[in-house]
């Protein structure tokens, strides 16, 4: 009696166990015939290029000249007796610089002055003598040879007072030149002479050197190469000339700062340097306060051209195969991810200026690209919207080698 009771109760467990495990393996069944929920596309932030006017400009290092300078130097010799100017002041056109001891050529002027009084109170006697030969040679009261020393000596006294005239006039050119002057308004340096300085005539050492200041030159080089690409972008048309402001150049100065005065394009050489490959470009600057002081470093911006239908894109929004080639993702009209390989021109701000790859209408992605790959269908919502600046994933270069 006892065995079969426990065997019994060991039949009883066994088919509890037996109906537990059916339970679980129904539920299991269940479980994987449940419909799973479909994935949510990747949400991204695109931008829609539109061709718009850009004006293309070159930043050019360069370097800042005077406009007129000129090196004062003595054109008689001397002892300096005033120096009559401040250094490193303002001076005028024609304004005293520096007097020469003017005694000797005072007394040059004087003894000309009178040789040419002497040699014209000598002329009227001796026409008076050829006018009374002509009137005794007719009676033969004289003889010829009389009459024609007479004739010469006329024109000889004459001769002598267009000399003396000319003496007269190099002694008072000599006598105006010990007072040294400036030949135009600007600012002069330090002097190199001191009173009491014996001077000579167009000695080496300058005096002191003048500058004109307003304007100023702003000399920069460009290289050859990019002449030649301008003007192959304006033979084909990609740049067209804007002849309103092509001439006109802003300047940066060394601080970073903008210059508050725009420059003129004066000209550009017309010879290249050998050993750099590139030439000049002169540039006028108006420079009423100073500012601009010879020798200084600046940038200038110069203008290139315009491109009416320029498609600027995000740097945000491009990045690099492994080989340096830049790429960018956009979305088509199904909604899914294309990669275009692009061709740049330059960096206009945060923006890359576009030659190929990229055209009107594009929607081109620059938020939420964590998780976006070529191929993947996504939802595209505009940049400027608010949902896609408050939800678009944070932005992540794709791999490089996606495709």
């Amino acid at each position: 009696m006892r065995k079969n009771a426990i065997g019994c109760g060991c039949f009883r467990y066994l088919a509890l166990a037996a109906a537990l495990l059916n339970g679980v393996w129904l539920t299991g069944c269940d479980s994987r015939t449940e419909a799973q929920p479909a994935p949510v596309p990747p949400e991204v932030a695109t931008i829609t290029l539109q061709p718009q006017r850009v004006e293309l400009t070159t930043e050019l290092p360069g370097r800042t000249s005077a406009y007129r300078i000129a090196e004062i130097r003595p054109q008689v010799s001397g002892i300096i007796q005033k120096r009559l100017f401040e250094e490193g002041s303002d001076v005028k056109a024609g304004q005293v610089l520096y007097q020469i001891d003017p005694a000797p050529f005072q007394v040059a002027l004087d003894s000309a002055k009178a040789s040419l009084g002497k040699a014209q109170a000598n002329l009227p006697s001796i026409r008076l003598k050829v006018e009374r030969y002509k009137e005794l040679i007719v009676d033969k009261a004289v003889s010829q040879q009389d009459y024609d020393d007479a004739v010469a000596a006329v024109e000889q006294a004459r001769a002598e007072i267009e000399y003396w005239k000319t003496q007269v006039e190099a002694a008072r050119i000599n006598l105006n030149y010990t007072r040294v002057t400036a030949p135009f308004a600007g600012r002069i340096g330090k002097t190199n002479v001191r009173t009491g300085t014996l001077v000579t005539a167009y000695q080496g050492q300058p005096f002191a050197t003048v500058q004109q200041l307003d304007p100023i030159y702003v000399d920069v080089a460009q290289s050859s190469a990019e002449l030649l690409r301008l003007r192959r972008n304006l033979e084909t048309g990609q740049l067209s000339a804007d002849e309103g402001n092509g001439r006109k150049v802003r300047l940066v100065l060394e601080d970073g700062s903008p210059y508050p005065l725009e420059g003129r394009l004066q000209f550009r050489d017309v010879t290249v340097d050998p050993a750099t490959g590139s030439y000049t470009v002169r540039i006028v600057v108006p420079n009423p306060k100073h500012v601009l002081l010879p020798g200084m470093f600046v940038r200038a911006v110069v203008q290139e051209g315009v491109t009416e239908k320029a498609i600027l894109v995000p740097q945000q929004g491009v990045s690099r195969t492994p080989k340096g080639d830049p790429i960018a993702l956009v979305v088509d009209e199904s909604g899914t991810v294309r990669q275009r390989m692009l061709t740049l021109n330059r960096a206009i701000g945060d923006k890359w200026l576009i030659v190929s790859g990229l055209s009107d209408g594009d929607r081109v992605i620059v938020e939420g690209l964590l998780n976006v790959r070529p191929g993947v269908v996504v939802k595209a919502v505009p940049l400027d919207s608010p949902m896609g600046s408050a939800n678009a994933t944070p932005s992540k270069r794709p791999s490089a080698g996606s495709n």
